[in-house]
Order: C-alpha cells, then structure tokens, then sequence
C-alpha cells in the first residue's frame, strides 16, 4: 500500500501518510509585500535563509473554451515555503515507482484516505459502500518534480477536481452553486489551478486525461475528460456551451437533437423534447378527452378529374409525356536536471508537520496510499453513445416555486430515433375510462426553436 503526503496538520499521528515539509502560497502580483527584497535570517544550523520566498509564475497548461469574469487566464503567482531546501533538491524530468516511470506534464492517480479505506475493506472481504466518483484517487497533472535523494522525491501539481469536490459559493455563470451540476457526466472532471506539493509515494498509477471540445463527443466514451475550469483565487468556474430552449449546457452522457436549419441550428435536450411534448399533449386532451386520428385530406373534384386518363379525342393527349422522375432528398539520475530518478520508499521518518494547503479551503487534498432561410422540414443529428444514461426532466416552473406537473401519470413519451426514417415521438395514454380514441400513437418531432419538422 503506497503512503500519502499531509496537507494540512493533524494532532495525531498516522502511519499511512508520506509526508511533506513544503506548502504553496498564492501570491497576488500587485501585492507590495510580495516585491520586497529578500530579507536574511539565520537557520537552525546558522545558514542563512530567504526570509522571503521567491514569487514564481506558473503558466497554465490548461486552456478552457470557456472564459472566466474576473481573470483573463489561469497563470498563477506562487512561491514555495520553505523556499532554499525547495530550490536546493534537483529539477528531474521524470521519476521511477515501483517500475512505472512518470513524466512532468503527466496526469496521475493520488491516494486519499477513502480509497485507502477502500482497499483495507477490500482486501479484508467487508462489503464496499456506495461511493460518488470523489471517493476515487485523487487525479493530478504534474508541473515539477524535484527530488534531494531517491528516497526524498517531490512532485509539484495541478489538482484536477471530481464535480462532486466544487466548494460552497462556486460561481458558475450568474449563480453560486456547489457540488455536481445537472450537465456534468460520470467521467467528467475540472481542471484547476490549485497548486500543491506531494510526496511522490502516494502516486497509485498513470491517468489518461483529455480536453473535451463540445463539437465532438466521440473521444470522451470511455476516457476521463474535462472541458471546464476552476479558478481557486476568485471560485470561478469557466463558462460552458448553451444549448436547447432551456439555454443549459449539454451533459455528454444524455441525447442531444441537432436541428441544421441555418437560422436555427441548435441542439436540443432529449428530455426537454419530451417534456414539451407531455406538455402540449395534456393542453390540448386534458384528463378526459380521447385522441381521435386526423382524419384523411379529401381531395377536391378537380384533383380527382385530373388524375383519369387522357383520351386521344381530350386535349393533351397527343403531348407525349416524360417517365417518372425518381425524387430523392438532400533511468538513472541524471546530474544536469534533465534525467530522471528511481523512487524508494523508506521506514517511516520523522518528518516536519505538513503547512496548511495553498490554495482557498475546499475540504480537499490530504494525499494517501494506494437565421437564414425558413424551410418546412429539417434534418437530424444525433448526439449519442450506447450506454448512456438518460436524465430525468426538469420540472417546467421550478424557477416560480411551482412543483405541479398535471400530466405526470397520464400521458409517456419516448422519442425513437433507432428506425429507419425521421424521428418520431411515440405516445400511450395512460389515463383510465376514456372511450375511443387511440391509446397508442406516434408524432413527428419538431424543433423546439424553430418549429420545423425534424426528418
């Protein structure tokens, strides 16, 4: 079982963490005191020291779509405490644990105390709990590695966050929210620019981590991804697409309808199709009346005259026709920093107390082991991937306080997009007692924006 590097002090003693003797401290560039001139003080053994640390800047590996309101970019303003035994140890390019050799700029897993509790159960046969993905390793993009000996090796990093680990009084948008939003997937995580140190023994394995760009969904299925960012100076989340009616981004685990009418082109939730659906379908049935078939278009006389047969004596008929016209649709440490070196792990030392995290409190990180032209119809596109969850629909009213659904119970909808042809919304009534009518029926689908039918 690996160890884990405490980030903030704890009274007592605990066996399963790797310490670490350095902190980050955010630093405001504007600060004054932070510009000063370094100021000497005498160490424990009569060295002199930086009163002060040195204020680095750490720009972002991370580029979100989206923008923040109070800062332009996610490059960060730092330093290291204590400062000289930081910069004292040896810049390495790479580390080597237990025969996996990790990069700087790499993603990794970081042990915490749930999953190390986790695995005690595990391997003592106790029945596992139901746990959110939070209670997962911790996932990290590595900056810096640095190391004194095989034994003392130190990683600085970025903290990617699980949506369930956004802190109170998060920012997103207009209003402040914390934890898991409705739009966020199961594999979905935030980058951040919360900075920390760890002790290297708490990496558990190698983490494969990729930027997702909205317009393409095809490359997040099966791999964890990110497409939004949180500021840990302002508690800021970067903004995400809007899409649907409803003007809320997209959860990549759900359907998504596109409409390409050029002065549309919008998607559409899945959910709120059918909830607009459920909706017009009780205005216009209620809770008593049937739904009757429409009834067919009769054809005027006129149609019906033209449709006989020209006679040679009928004018016309000496005016050859065409035929038919089919219609179709549209290694070893290295001595000058660039190297990399092996990871042992070590008997238990006494390490100094871990400082308090860097970076605003959010009950994380104490690291452990283990409009154009207006058409009739329109096309689909369908955003969707086998063995994605659906949601259930947001209540219409819930914004006025208003709970009450009055077609819940009557009326279900699906929407069926797995035949050949256009989509089509498929209705069974549900209500009791209702004489005639059909109880099963299906619609065509219309865009919730432009009202063109969808084929």
């Amino acid at each position: 079982m690996a160890s884990s590097a405490r980030k903030r002090p704890r009274q007592e003693p605990e066996d399963n963490r790797a310490e670490c003797p350095f902190k980050i401290d955010v630093v405001n560039p504007e600060d004054k005191e932070s510009k000063r001139k370094s100021k000497k003080r005498k160490t424990e053994n009569g060295e002199d020291e930086d009163a002060t640390a040195k204020v680095n800047l750490q720009m972002s590996p991370f580029a979100p779509c989206g923008k923040f309101k109070k800062h332009e970019t996610m490059d960060l303003y730092y330093k290291v405490s204590p400062p000289k035994k930081w910069t004292d140890m040896t810049r390495y390019n790479s580390f080597v644990l237990n025969g996996v050799k990790y990069f700087s700029e790499g993603f990794i897993y970081v042990a915490n105390d749930s999953s190390i509790e986790r695995q005690k159960a595990a391997n003592d046969n106790k029945p596992m709990q139901i746990r959110k993905k939070s209670d997962d390793d911790w996932v990290a993009r590595i900056l810096e590695i640095r190391a004194s000996d095989e034994h003392h090796v130190y990683a600085r990093i970025y903290w990617m966050y699980w949506p369930d680990e956004l802190p109170a009084s998060t920012l997103d948008g207009k209003k402040f929210v914390q934890g898991r939003q409705p739009y966020h997937g199961m594999n979905e995580l935030i980058a951040s620019n919360h900075m920390d140190i760890i002790n290297v023994v708490s990496v558990t394995s190698q983490a494969v981590v990729r930027q997702w760009f909205e317009e393409n969904d095809e490359e997040i299925q099966n791999a964890l991804y990110w497409r939004q960012a949180f500021d840990v100076r302002s508690y800021e989340l970067s903004s995400v697409d809007l899409v649907c009616r409803c003007n809320t981004p997209a959860n990549p685990d759900r359907k998504l309808l596109g409409c390409t009418v050029e002065a549309c082109k919008k998607w559409m939730h899945e959910e709120c199709i059918i909830e607009d659906a459920l909706q017009s379908t009780y205005k216009r049935l209620g809770t008593d009346k049937p739904h009757l078939p429409p009834e067919p278009i009769k054809k005027a006389e006129s149609d019906i005259e033209g449709q006989r047969p020209l006679s040679p004596s009928e004018t016309g008929a000496a005016v050859s026709a065409q035929h038919s016209i089919d219609v179709k649709a549209e290694g070893e440490p290295a001595q000058n920093g660039n190297g990399n070196v092996d990871v042992k792990q070590t008997e238990e030392e006494d390490g100094p107390t871990a400082p308090e995290d860097a970076a605003p409190s959010s009950g994380r990180r104490s690291t452990s082991a283990a409009a154009g032209t207006s058409t009739s119809s329109t096309k689909l596109i369908l955003k969707s991937a086998s063995g994605r969850k659906g949601g259930k629909p947001k209540k219409k009213g819930e914004a006025n306080g208003e709970s009450s659904r009055p077609w819940e119970g009557l009326f279900e909808v699906t929407l069926n997009t797995e035949k050949n042809g256009p989509p089509v919304l498929e209705f069974k009534d549900l209500r009791e007692g209702i004489v005639g009518g059909e109880k099963m029926w299906t619609e065509p689908v219309r865009c919730l924006l432009c009202a063109t039918t969808v084929v």
